[in-house]
């Protein structure tokens, strides 16, 4: 079997599609992220394509070295084209076998798959209404983002309205009901610390990038003032680059992203080695459905993973949401805050590509938000 042709997709909201065509007829489909600029990745993809065009798809290892090892590696831009390639060749060999993807990593290590969902916490902000809605749908658990702009230093009523919002939740879904907060980087050292300790006493799920990752030497700070969970990892593009969140010791849960590491075997290796060091995983997944297919086949087989994001009905997602290009819309189908084990060969999607292309046609523009602090500097989205 060698490969044939590569496709790119642009589809929106914000997602990038990849399809592997081989001369057997059996295609394979992978996502890519589309905020770290949309034309160099989709440019960037059909370039690389080309030079898989003859190649074996079952050398997963070897093409992903191959595409990996250029002089200059790594970033956003490289590591999600890889991520998407990696996961549609997974998705062809899984299909090829008659398997799901996990049966080839090691198999089950699991019964089901627990979920939590999205809620605003920013832009929108009316969490409590959002979170009991996610309880009485059968949720157990929700993650929101914790503040608007924060500057270096900020006033603390911007600390208090985020404190508000979380007390909020517990008042109306109680404590046994987990709640993540997100602070998205947005952040620095300085509130940091305030914001965290003041929100200590609502007994979180975890504190989700209390800093930005480049600033990795202030989780050590952050970590002397809280004892709840902290997390990070979804804007890592490499098992090198957890290899210092590993070795600092300071960080409970990472957060790799399937479609930004390196794609599925990448992932896989990052979660064992978290494993290794006594950390819990909650894969980050909040764009479309073929990332989010990749990440339940190595949750299947990933002990350490306890939780895992999804994005139906995210506030990020206007016009189009998941099921819309999926045929098997069972796949996501959510029952007492958990998801079942998919059972289909390969990523166990069927892509309605009728849709893809029709929404591809119109093309996609989209980018993260810019955010301004109240002096006109630039604040983290």
């Amino acid at each position: 079997m060698k490969i044939s042709n590569v496709t790119v997709y642009e589809v929106k909201p914000r997602w990038i599609f990849v399809k592997i065509t081989t001369d057997e007829g059996i295609e394979g489909w992978g996502e890519m992220i589309s905020g770290t600029k949309t034309r160099a990745v989709v440019e960037g993809a059909r370039e690389m394509g080309q030079y898989l065009i003859g190649r074996d798809p079952f050398e997963i290892e070897r093409l992903w070295q191959e595409m990996h090892k250029t002089f200059f590696r790594g970033g956003p831009i490289n590591s999600t084209i890889v991520s998407g390639l990696e996961m549609a060749l997974w998705d062809i060999k899984g299909k090829f076998f008659g398997v799901p993807v996990y049966e080839l990593l090691g198999g089950k290590a699991r019964d089901r798959i627990k979920i939590y969902s999205w809620i605003g916490g920013d832009r929108p902000d009316d969490v409590a209404h959002e979170a009991l809605d996610r309880k009485n749908r059968g949720f157990t658990a929700i993650k929101m983002n914790g503040t608007e702009e924060l500057h270096y230093v900020d006033s603390f009523s911007k600390i208090d309205d985020v404190v508000k919002r979380v007390a909020s939740i517990r008042e109306a879904c109680g404590y046994d009901f987990g709640i993540g907060v997100d602070f998205h980087g947005r952040v620095h050292k300085p509130m940091a610390k305030v914001l965290a300790r003041e929100l200590e006493p609502f007994k979180l799920m975890f504190m989700e990038e209390v800093v930005l990752p480049e600033n990795e030497e202030a989780f050590k700070e952050i970590a002397k003032h809280v004892a709840t969970p902290l997390a990070t990892g979804e804007r890592l593009t490499s098992r090198w680059e957890f290899k210092r969140i590993f070795k600092e010791g300071i960080i409970d849960i990472i957060q790799p992203d399937v479609a930004l590491v390196g794609g599925i075997l990448e992932m896989k290796k990052i979660i064992a080695m978290a494993e290794a060091f006594d950390m819990g995983a909650a894969p980050h997944a909040p764009y479309g459905p073929i990332a989010l297919a990749a990440t339940l086949q190595v949750d299947v087989c990933s002990p350490n993973v306890f939780i895992q994001e999804q994005s139906l009905g995210i506030h990020y997602n206007k016009g189009f949401d998941l099921l819309d290009f999926v045929k098997n819309k069972d796949i996501f189908e959510y029952k007492d805050g958990y998801v079942n084990i998919p059972e289909k060969p390969g990523l166990g999607l069927e892509i309605d590509e009728d849709v893809v292309k029709a929404v591809s046609a119109e093309g996609l523009v989209w980018s993260n938000p810019k955010w301004r602090n109240y002096d006109g500097t630039m604040a983290e989205w």
